[in-house]
């Protein structure tokens, strides 16, 4: 199969012919268009090395993430950066290329902190291997690192080595009623304390926290935080997660933005509710069609972060917030030298890329 695509790549390049790689198209709507080809990658299946008491799996890109999922659960472990799968079709490949992480991210780890190694095929047709299946593996400069998040425009992923984590012996979760204003500075005290807090969300008044850990540690920050207990916690977390939760209901007049920013960005009124998590790090807005973009990525070019259409059928504003010129110059070379015919996922990532 292997043989297959490497022929398949280097015809393309040959031909200038655009690809666009596909697993089960979960992620699909992140992203600026869809261009080129439909190159899947489905076929290229299954576990490739698991030993739980190493806390490193091995996995091809077209596995599927609940099936890692799964595996993991199976022996009391789990991926960190709690991932979000939008749907049972999620495969490994597209989770690591669209670099997305759940409610856990600022706690344990984004997706590119626990990637240890890939294998990819390059816009050449090459079979390159970065990185391996061991934590000390990594010598100048980390492109194991680079894969994730890069939405497919360096290469196909073919294989992924992903630290994993134990699952926690004991977890509760706490709301409070509280401001925005009030949430934000209550989160950063905490960030300041030794607490083992595992997520975060604040929306419409009610602040939300997750502790797991050594049941003596959890039961101490509950006395700690107070607050009330939160029913059906996994439920909750999982539609945070999954973007199940009813802020993000279907709203064709608004489009979703993600903000990145600093945590102690204050709440700002940026045209539509907002929903915040990640300690304050994140700020989800649900933004009316009269929103300026260039307004919010403004503002969170302020706050030392930068603001992504994540969701939105215009994207001519483009998807991401285009990075200033020496980091661009430095995303047009990494593209060049991974695929300098630019066949793989064309414009993905920005109109002109």
């Amino acid at each position: 199969m292997l043989a297959d695509w490497q022929d398949r790549v280097r015809r393309a390049a040959d031909a200038k012919t655009p690809l666009r790689i596909v697993g089960r198209g979960s992620k699909d709507f992140y992203g600026q268009e869809l261009l080129g080809e439909p190159f899947a990658t489905l076929g290229y299946a299954g576990l490739v090395d698991y030993d739980p008491t190493e806390l490193v799996i091995t996995a091809r890109c077209g596995t599927a993430l609940t099936d890692i999922v799964d595996t993991l659960r199976g022996a009391g472990q789990m991926l960190g950066f709690e991932p979000p799968q939008f749907g049972a079709a999620a495969t490994l490949g597209g989770c690591v290329a669209a670099g997305l992480s759940g409610p856990r991210r600022p706690y344990a780890g984004a997706v590119r902190d626990l990637v240890l190694g890939v294998r990819l095929l390059d816009g050449r047709g090459d079979d390159l291997s970065f990185g391996g299946r061991v934590m000390k593996n990594v010598a100048g400069f980390d492109v194991s690192r680079l894969i994730a998040g890069s939405l497919g425009t360096l290469g196909i992923v073919l294989e992924v080595s992903l630290k994993c984590q134990p699952l926690p012996s004991a977890e509760s979760s706490r709301v409070l009623e509280l401001t925005a204003d009030q949430a934000i500075q209550r989160m950063n005290e905490w960030g300041g304390q030794p607490l083992p807090i595992t997520a975060t969300c604040y929306h419409d008044g009610r602040l939300y926290v997750r502790f797991a850990g050594a049941k003596s540690a959890v039961a101490a920050a509950l006395r700690e935080v107070g607050g009330a207990p939160l029913a059906d916690a996994d439920a909750f977390w999982c539609s945070l997660r999954e973007q199940q939760h009813p802020f993000f209901a279907t709203d064709h007049a608004a489009a979703l933005w993600r903000l990145s920013v600093r945590t102690t960005a204050p709440f700002t009124n940026l045209g539509g509710p907002q929903l915040v998590e990640w300690g304050g790090g994140l700020r989800w807005l649900k933004a009316e069609a009269q929103v300026d973009p260039l307004r919010l990525r403004l503002w969170a070019r302020e706050q030392g972060g930068h603001a992504t259409l994540f969701r939105g059928a215009d994207k001519s504003i483009g998807a991401f917030q285009r990075p200033d010129a020496p980091l661009l110059r430095i995303q047009r070379e990494l593209k060049f030298a991974f695929d300098p015919q630019g066949i793989l996922n064309r414009h993905r990532m920005y109109p002109d890329f």
